[in-house]
């Protein structure tokens, strides 16, 4: 394999015609212009395979890489030069990484014009802010199934052992055998494993139109650059916006051992589905792995229940070594959530009646003085301590992996997060668990923390 390649790609199913202001749009290579941000996912995405998620080291290693627009008179192409060598064979583009391409163009191009700049959303209120992320789903046609609900979002971590990554394909497998699609974060480990054992359960009941929706942000891309099998690739805005879409797509909810990652979407969950005005909302959520991670969910649950209460750790259902048994909650709670959405005529492919709070949604940009601000304390309702939470461990995905936060901890040293040892004290011991489990980086990896706990 050519470490470096050269191609020209038309486009397959996902953008055809841009106007002329969106060209220039593209071709701006300044600060405000969109050349930086669709490079950077673009290489990212050709980047699908790669043994490392260090953003900042991809970058370097592809530093000449170019990707310019070229437009025809037919419609557009793009001409890429010193591309990654695995996104080839025999010198073409896989066709899986093509598409995944040009979603990255057709959203970076209507994020930047139909939803940033048009004025039709007002990104402090709520509602205004959910209708946005209806609108990107929408226009990437990921709203478009039309039948029962079936949609499993699978959560995990990208820097997974062997031994839990064929578990998520076997849980992947015997959702794929009842005809149940797959939506992840897209990346590798517990992202790409429910859809790879998915794809052989539909096969094996003929099911030739199987959902792999992969949900990502540019923040993250480049560390979990999205795998080939995904066939429905949405760039959202921020994490947050991400976050709300695989709140608002789900049927299901199943989690699989990781790192802080998973703890954020575990947070943000919870946070959700303890507001009050979410009490009757039906979502089946499990918590899963082999028999030898069953400590990691033990971790889990006795964290949420020393910072959030019991209540909250309750709403977590927890099923060991039984991938069969997941696929059949999975069908359980599905059949209870579709009763609920048509009772109260919400529709099955986008959950408009769940009702999320503006510090879910709001963008939480992390710097160290962000971090310094967060209040992990006891003595402020649960539903905004799980929020401060979210992003403690958000701004810890920053610094592990996120291109702009590894340069930040290397330039100015740890996030310093502040509060209570009844918070801090069960936060070092899961932090500690994960360092220890190899759970912050993919394997082979030394890790070095980018907090430091002051209580």
């Amino acid at each position: 394999m050519t470490d470096f390649v050269d191609a020209q790609i038309g486009p397959r199913g996902s953008l055809e015609n841009l106007s002329q202001s969106e060209i220039d749009k593209l071709l701006d290579s300044q600060d405000g212009g969109l050349y930086p941000l669709f490079r950077k996912c673009a290489l990212a995405v050709l980047n699908s395979g790669s043994e490392t998620d260090n953003a900042a080291e991809i970058f370097e290693r592809y530093r000449d890489f170019e990707v310019e627009l070229v437009r025809r008179p037919w419609g557009i192409k793009l001409e890429i030069r010193n591309a990654p060598g695995q996104a080839f064979v025999d010198g073409e583009m896989i066709r899986g990484i093509k598409e995944h391409v040009f979603a990255v163009l057709r959203d970076v191009v209507f994020i930047a014009n139909e939803v940033n700049d048009s004025g039709r959303f007002d990104f402090k209120e709520p509602a205004s802010l959910t209708n946005a992320v209806f609108h990107i789903l929408r226009n990437a046609r990921a709203l478009d199934y039309k039948s029962k609900p079936n949609l499993v979002v699978c959560w995990g971590g990208h820097s997974i052992g062997d031994v839990e990554y064929q578990y998520t394909k076997r849980v992947g497998y015997e959702l794929g055998l009842r005809g149940l699609d797959v939506c992840t974060g897209c990346g590798p480990g517990a992202m790409k494993g429910p859809m790879k054992g998915a794809t052989i359960g539909h096969a094996k009941q003929r099911i030739v139109n199987g959902r792999y929706i992969g949900l990502t942000e540019p923040g993250i891309i480049a560390a979990e650059p999205p795998n080939p099998i995904v066939n429905q690739l949405v760039i959202m805005p921020d994490i947050e916006k991400r976050l709300e879409a695989f709140v608002r797509l789900a049927h299901g909810v199943v989690v699989f051992p990781g790192g802080v990652g998973t703890a954020e979407e575990i947070l943000h969950l919870l946070g959700i589905l303890l507001d009050p005005a979410n009490a009757e909302q039906q979502l089946p959520v499990v918590l899963t792995g082999p028999r030898s991670s069953a400590a990691y969910f033990v971790q889990i649950q006795q964290f949420i229940s020393q910072t959030l209460g019991p209540v909250a750790a309750e709403r977590l259902h927890v099923i060991v070594d039984d991938p069969a048994e997941v696929a059949r909650f999975m069908v359980r709670g599905m059949q209870a959530l579709r009763e609920f959405r048509r009772s109260r005529s919400d529709s099955y492919n986008f959950n408009w009646l769940m009702r999320i709070q503006p510090e879910f949604q709001l963008p939480f940009e992390v710097t160290h003085e962000s971090m310094r601000r967060l209040r992990l304390y006891r003595d402020q309702p649960t539903h905004e301590l799980a929020a401060d939470l979210r992003r403690a461990f958000s701004g810890i995905v920053t610094g592990n992996v996120k291109e702009h936060g590894v340069r930040a901890i290397e330039r100015l040293g740890p996030y310093e997060l502040t509060g209570d040892r009844a918070v801090l004290g069960p936060l070092d011991e899961l932090l500690q668990s994960f360092v220890a489990q190899k759970r912050m980086k993919l394997p082979g990896s030394v890790y070095r923390p980018c907090y430091r706990l002051i209580g």
